[in-house]
Formats: structure tokens, sequence, C-alpha cells
């Protein structure tokens, strides 16, 4: 009877040869074998004279045998090195495919968020969320209970009210609890989700989730994909692409999605599918009149820009009014943000004529430079003018 043919001997774990700079062991036989055939000896003869021949053949038993030799060695050395953490065991140098950035601190993320001006209420509903986050998680490692939890959001209020920042914050956070592998914020909105023939907006979405798997997928104006704009309009083959995304991959992907407060709901409520996975809500609120000002003031001496007393004084009174006098136009941060870059452009044209410019005219802003930035903004020109009265 046969000898039952031997199954080939296969361990646990994956060898990366390139990564050590090593070939299959086929390679090395090959290479033993040609040089085998190519080899000769040299003796050295009577009086000196040197002479070569080609070795005698090795018998098949002799080459079995210390074939089976070295499948011997190479297995005792295999479990040391699995078991004493060698080169492919648990404490072996990674591949470059296995190496990943190190996790962010979570101190310093809430510091961070802390560090925001305003939404209180954003930052508490956030601190609640890690923590339940990060308790779920350790119950998990501990073989205890998890009840079902949904870790999707939604984020509703005004244009520049820091929905973005925080929605990066937490992709970064749930990271560094381990809830997600990477924490990426890929964001979107419909014209990165929705394409214009049929057929496309399925492959086109599918890449966007695809690319935020491991961390957060941010889609803002979210509402637009539920709003009926025609016989082709394709936003609800997004969102039911996304659905199937948040199912398939829902262990190391969240979604977060943004917009106005009350169109946000009208979305929500348009699939039945949204309604159960998003029950979470964060509502940001306009930022007053004196957060604007903070704000203001941040990314001055975030840019080492100085301002005088007056100029001071006029920009607290600038953004308090503008917050009380605030349109369907109102742009929260947005504003600042216009109004900032318009203040450095009018400071540039200001000093760059002066032939002996120092430090000092490089950083300061007087209240002039304040009043020409907000009046480039024709929406704002009765507001400064009915400061300039004061």
């Amino acid at each position: 009877m046969a000898d039952k043919k031997k199954e080939p001997k296969t361990y646990g774990t994956n060898i990366d040869f390139n990564a050590y700079n090593l070939r299959p062991a086929s390679s090395y036989l090959d290479d033993i074998k040609r040089l085998k055939d190519q080899l000769t000896v040299t003796l050295t003869g009577p009086g000196g004279s040197v002479t070569t021949k080609k070795p005698e053949r090795p018998s098949a038993d002799e080459l079995e045998a210390s074939m089976d030799e070295a499948k011997l060695a190479a297995d005792k050395l295999l479990r040391e090195m699995e078991t004493k953490g060698g080169a492919i065991g648990p404490e072996a140098p990674k591949t470059e495919a296995e190496k990943s950035p190190e996790k962010p601190d979570l101190d310093k993320l809430l510091a961070e968020l802390d560090s925001l001006v305003g939404l209180e209420d954003i930052k508490k509903n956030v601190r609640s969320l890690i923590n339940l986050a990060k308790i779920r998680k350790l119950r998990e490692e501990h073989d205890l209970p998890t009840p079902a939890m949904s870790l999707h959001l939604v984020f509703m209020g005004n244009p520049g009210t820091g929905k973005t920042t925080v929605a990066r914050l937490i992709a970064q956070l749930y990271y560094a609890i381990g809830v997600l592998s990477k924490g990426q914020l890929v964001e979107v909105d419909r014209s990165g989700l929705v394409a214009g023939f049929v057929g496309q907006t399925a492959i086109k979405t599918d890449e966007a989730v695809k690319r935020a798997i491991g961390g957060v997928l941010f889609i803002d104006e979210a509402y637009s994909l539920a709003a009926n704009t025609g016989e082709n309009d394709f936003g609800r083959e997004a969102i039911e692409t996304v659905l199937k995304g948040m199912e398939d991959n829902r262990k190391d992907l969240v979604v977060i999605v943004a917009g106005y407060e009350d169109l946000m709901e009208q979305f929500i409520s348009s699939n039945p599918g949204l309604q159960s996975r998003f029950n979470r809500y964060f509502v940001f609120e306009d930022y007053t009149g004196e957060e604007l000002y903070k704000i203001f003031l941040s990314m001055c001496e975030k840019n080492k820009y100085r301002l005088t007393v007056e100029a001071q004084e006029f920009a607290k009174r600038l953004f308090c009014d503008l917050y009380l006098t605030r349109g369907d136009n109102f742009g929260n941060a947005r504003d600042v943000r216009n109004i900032f870059e318009n203040v450095i452009g009018v400071h540039a044209d200001r000093v760059a004529s002066d032939p002996e410019i120092d430090e000092r005219d490089l950083t300061l802003v007087f209240r002039e430079d304040i009043e020409k930035a907000a009046a480039d903004d024709a929406y704002r020109n009765q507001l400064l003018a009915e400061l300039l009265i004061q």
C-alpha cells in the first residue's frame, strides 16, 4: 500500500519575505540545485599540479535525508521565534503595511475641545459620548454584555458654528479610545456623492464610504440628498448607498450628517433607515457677540497681530452688533474669518508703502484698519455707519 502523501506544514503567521530581505524557500532550493550542477572540486595532485573534476551526484536517499534534516531545523526555529517574539512573533518588527501612526493623546484632544470658543453644551455632549463609547469598548474587552449603541450623529446649526471642527475632533477621539482604527475625517457634500448619470451615484458614494472606513464620513448639507430636484435626481440612491455602507462597516465607520436645524429634521424623517441609525442630535447655537470677538482675537494672536486699545473697543462693538442684527446670511465664525482676512489686507496696504517698516508696523492693527475692513462687506455698511456715529 502506497504511503499516504504528507500534507505540507503551514504556520499561523504570514511572513512578508520582502520586509526582511528574504526570498521564499523554493527560490533558495533552486539556487542550491543550480550551484550543485556548476560546482567543481579543485584538487592538488602530485607535484603541485591542479586538476578539477565534477563531484559525484549524491543519491536520492542522501538528498532526502538532508532535506528532512533541514525541515526539522526550520520547524524548530519557527516555533522558537513564534513563542519568544522573534522576527515573526508578536513582538516582531512591523512591515510598512503593518505600521500605523501613533494614536493621539486623549487628554490633549479633550483639552483642544475645551479650548474652543463657546459650544459649552456641545463640549458636554461630546465628553458624555466619549465616556459612553470608552466604557462600551472596555466592556467588550472583558466579555461583558454591550447594549446596542449608535455612534452616528446629527449636527444641526447654521454655517460657521464649528460643526466640521468638532467632527474632526470626534474622529480623533474615537480613534484614541479604540472605537475607530484610523480616525480620519472624510468631508463630502452632495456633489461628492451624487453623479449625473444612471449607475454612477452608487459607485461615487461607495468610493467616499471606502475612504472613510476606519474614521468618520462627514456629510455637510446632507438634507440636499433628500430634496427631489427632478426626474433624474439620484440623492436618494446616495442615501441608500451610505446606509448600506454603515451596515457593512458598522464596527469601523461613523457617519455624521450636518446642516440647518429644520432641514435636518426633515432629512432624517425622510427615510426609516436614517431614523433608526441616527438618534443622537447635537445642536450648534449661533456664537454670541462676545464669542465672535474672542474668535477674532484668537485669529489675531495666532497670526501675531496686535490691536490697539481703540481697535479692541471698536472690534468688540462691531461683533456684538453683528450678532444682534444677524439675518439669514449670518455666517458666524465664517464672517469673523472674512473680516480678519480683510483686516490683514487693509493693514498690508497701509504699511507696504512705508520705506522703513519695523516689527511694530508689521504687527500693530489700528481702529481705522478694522473700520475699512468691515466696510468691504456691503451688507455691513449700515451697521458700520451706526458704529461710527457712536
